[in-house]
């Protein structure tokens, strides 16, 4: 499992969003709404952390629906 900071995550009916990673700890918010964004800050080891999220499944990030166009360098003559 890859773990990145910005996740969110489901778990029955709670969300869980990684707030900050570290080498041996996260720092998470457990939410019971994404829209209201209310919810009570947690710091625990990573290991305790992948304990938890057993059974729960990422939600995928929203799609952009045209990424930005990248300029191509003109040819030198």
């Amino acid at each position: 499992m890859k773990l990145c900071q910005g996740q969110i995550w489901k778990q029955s009916r709670e969300y869980i969003r990684i707030v900050r990673l570290e080498r041996h700890e996260v720092e998470y918010k457990s939410m019971t709404s994404l829209a209201a964004k209310e919810g009570t800050r947690h710091v625990t080891s990573k290991k305790d952390f992948c304990r938890l999220l057993k059974g729960a499944h990422q939600l995928q990030p929203a799609k952009t629906p045209n990424p930005p166009a990248v300029a191509t360098p003109l040819p030198l003559r």
